[in-house]
Order: structure tokens, then C-alpha cells, then sequence
């Protein structure tokens, strides 16, 4: 307990100095000067070159997507990845020769990866489902609306044109990490990953031919890095500001099952921190210095928070409550990038509201069957939003071929 207490300790404080950082910090393309300092000691690989991220893409997948898209094979390949939907699954006869070569090294676990911790992260997800849901979901939606270059690249990639099927496929991505068998044969994890690898590289290629990309080329390692922070390390923060239980085994675990994730994503391992104390200190630097306001973000935020509230209730009559509970979760200074309307009344309830409902909710998971009834209520609102967003249609990660029309 004094670990954890102590741990806690640390990891507040990480999260109070992030969020004093983004308080007080100017533009971020001003920020962007800023040199890397994040030293590769702190990585799963324990060492690497120290390259700046920022200048660094995927050097595998990038040249191989470019050829597929400029010999027009992409259709085609989206038609045999269709139904790769497993782990265990080989893959379709009939993909160009070179892509199989890269995506069955892709697919392979890394060398590091521990089975037990992948086990273990599976299990927290069935009592913890809740918070990393609406964490993973809602809070990881509005900081990625309040990072300029993600949401200018979701904007004008072909995603940007329908949101609804974009949060979808972000959603299938998302809830393969969560799952119960992620990483089991029969999981979809790796496939996931793979499939969102490519689409990364496809984006990086389309984008730079868009008249409307003035910037750097996309999704650098840095922009994956300061996503993945938006995703497990605030996760972790705000489960540890809210008071929520979790052992030293689940806390590596959780990480662990990002840290693969990453991995599988083409995140280089001289990037990917190995400790939670290297994550915080990583995003640390990498959050304040990727995150500001932008026209595209305040509109993908205003597009985002329609969908949750008709998801939670038709008609949209629950819109108020959504916006105040999205700037409980990320912050006044998020939420204001993101234009997302102050709420006098729900403001405050959800402030007071949402820690007791945690202390509420923590007193009932040690008693039987209660983590299992967790799952089944998160695994159902998890196949009810998934067939909102749908309209019951099925929908799978593809490869892009276009920017967004017009």
C-alpha cells in the first residue's frame, strides 16, 4: 500500500505539472522549437540513436503503401484483407508479394512481450472497462481535437468526410486493445494494429498531395507518441486522481498491453518508455509542445460530442451533460481549444458527481461476480455504439485511397 500510495504520488504530480504546462503554454507550433530531450535510456530497448521523433516516420511501411496507392493495388488488397480478422488467421493468398513479407513481420509480437502481463491486462479490463472507456473515448477524443496536427490530418484525410464511420474504425481499434483476448489467438489485436499501420502510411502519402496540408509530413513518431499519451498515461493518471484501486501487477500490466500496441503500431522501441514514470515524463514533454486550437478541431469536437449524445440518448437531450462532462474530463484549457461550451449547472455536478459515483462503484467490485457484470454492461454499450455509429452495417479498418473531396 505505502508503494502505491507513493506511486499515486508521483503520478498526480506528473499529471498536475502536464496540465500546469498546458495552462500556461503559448502556440504549440511555437512550442515545436523546443528540442527532444527524452532519452532512449527510458525505453523498452533501453538504449537508441536519440533522433528527434519529429523527423522520423516509418521507413518500412511508408514506401511500400506509396507504391500500392500509385500502382492503384489498394482496392484489391482491402477486398483479401477484408476478412483478416484474427490473430491466429494466415494471411489471404493473393496479396502483392512484398506487402506479405512486410505484414507477416508486422505481425509478430515483439521479443519483450510477457504472455502473463498481456493476461493480466486483460482481466483489469473487466472491472476498470468503465473508466477506460470513457477515458480512452471521450477524454482521448478531446485531447486528439486539441492537438493541431491530428486533427487537421483526421480533417482532411478521407476519415474526415464521414466522422461516424471514422470513430467507428477508431473504435474497433480501440476496443481490440481493451478486449479479453487482445492478444490470444483468437483476438484481433494484432490485426488491428497491423491493418491501422497501414492506413497510418497511406494517410502520410495522400495528405502531402492535398491542397489543404501546408505542414510537415504526418503522423511523425512524435504525433503517434503524443496520441498513445492521450490513450494509456492520461488513462492511468486520471484512474489514480479518482482514487480507483490498482495494484503494482495491473499497473504494469496496463502499460504492457500499450507498449505492445505501440510496437505493432511501427512506434520504434527507443521510443516506447518502459516505466510508467518514463511515460509521464515523456508525455510531459511532448503534450504541451503538440497541442493548441484550431478551426478542424473545434469542428471534429462539435461533430464528436453530437455523436455521444445522440448515442446516449436520441435527440440529443443529454448534449449539455456530454460537453460538461468532457471538460471534467480533459480541463478547462483543453476544453476551451476545442470550443466545447461552459454548462453552469452540469459543470458543477459532474465535479461532484463523478468522484463519489468512483468511491460508490470501487466499494462493490471486490464482491463477487461483480467484475464479470461489469464486463457484460461495458461489452454492451461497447456493440451499441459500435452499431450507432454503423447503422448496423459492418465495418472494418481499410486502407484510404482518397483525401477528404473538396
Amino acid at each position: 500500500m505505502a508503494e502505491l500510495n507513493r506511486r499515486r504520488m508521483l503520478v498526480s504530480g506528473g499529471a498536475l505539472g502536464a496540465l500546469g504546462a498546458l495552462g500556461m503554454a503559448s502556440p504549440a507550433h511555437a512550442r515545436s522549437l523546443l528540442p527532444w530531450t527524452w532519452a532512449p535510456s527510458g525505453s523498452v530497448a533501453g538504449s537508441g540513436a536519440g533522433d528527434d521523433p519529429r523527423w522520423v516516420w516509418d521507413e518500412e511501411a511508408d514506401p511500400l503503401v506509396a507504391s500500392l496507392l500509385d500502382r492503384g493495388a489498394v482496392p484489391e488488397v482491402n477486398r483479401l484483407l477484408w476478412n483478416w480478422t484474427r490473430n491466429d488467421q494466415p494471411l489471404p493468398a493473393g496479396l502483392p508479394a512484398e506487402l506479405r513479407s512486410f505484414m507477416e513481420k508486422a505481425r509478430q509480437l515483439p521479443s519483450w512481450a510477457d504472455r502473463d502481463k498481456l493476461d493480466t491486462a486483460a482481466e483489469f479490463n473487466k472491472s476498470r472497462g468503465l473508466y477506460l472507456n470513457l477515458l480512452n473515448g471521450v477524454g482521448g477524443g478531446m485531447l486528439s481535437t486539441a492537438i493541431p496536427k491530428e486533427a487537421r490530418a483526421v480533417y482532411y484525410s478521407q476519415g474526415g468526410a464521414d466522422m461516424e464511420d471514422r470513430v467507428a474504425k477508431t473504435s474497433i481499434f480501440g476496443f481490440a486493445v481493451g478486449s479479453l483476448n487482445a492478444y490470444r489467438p483468437e483476438g484481433s489485436c494484432v490485426v488491428e494494429s497491423v491493418k491501422t499501420r497501414l492506413v497510418h502510411a497511406a494517410v502520410r502519402h495522400l495528405l502531402q498531395q492535398s491542397p489543404h496540408w501546408t505542414g510537415d509530413i504526418p503522423i511523425s513518431q512524435e504525433d503517434m507518441l503524443v496520441t498513445w499519451h492521450t490513450l494509456p498515461t492520461f488513462a492511468m493518471r486520471r484512474m489514480l486522481e479518482w482514487e480507483v484501486p490498482i495494484t503494482r501487477a495491473e499497473s504494469a500490466a496496463y502499460l504492457h498491453v500499450w507498449q505492445v500496441t505501440a510496437h505493432l503500431l511501427g512506434i520504434r522501441d527507443e521510443y516506447i518508455p518502459a516505466t510508467w514514470e518514463a511515460a509521464n515524463a515523456q508525455s510531459d514533454q511532448v503534450l504541451p509542445r503538440n497541442m493548441g486550437p484550431t478551426r478542424e478541431g473545434v469542428e471534429l469536437t462539435d461533430i464528436l460530442l453530437g455523436q455521444l449524445a445522440e448515442q446516449t440518448s436520441p435527440g440529443g437531450i443529454s448534449r449539455p451533460l456530454c460537453n460538461a462532462l468532457a471538460r471534467y474530463l480533459v480541463g478547462d484549457r483543453v476544453a476551451d481549444w476545442d470550443g466545447i461550451p461552459r454548462e453552469p449547472v452540469w459543470d458543477r455536478l459532474v465535479t461532484v458527481a463523478w468522484p463519489a459515483l468512483v468511491k460508490f462503484r470501487e466499494g462493490l467490485v471486490p464482491l463477487p461476480l461483480v467484475p464479470e457484470v461489469a464486463w457484460v454492461l461495458d461489452e454492451a454499450a461497447r456493440r451499441y455504439i459500435l452499431f450507432y455509429l454503423t447503422k448496423g452495417a459492418e465495418t472494418k479498418i481499410e486502407i484510404p485511397v482518397a483525401n477528404r473531396p473538396g
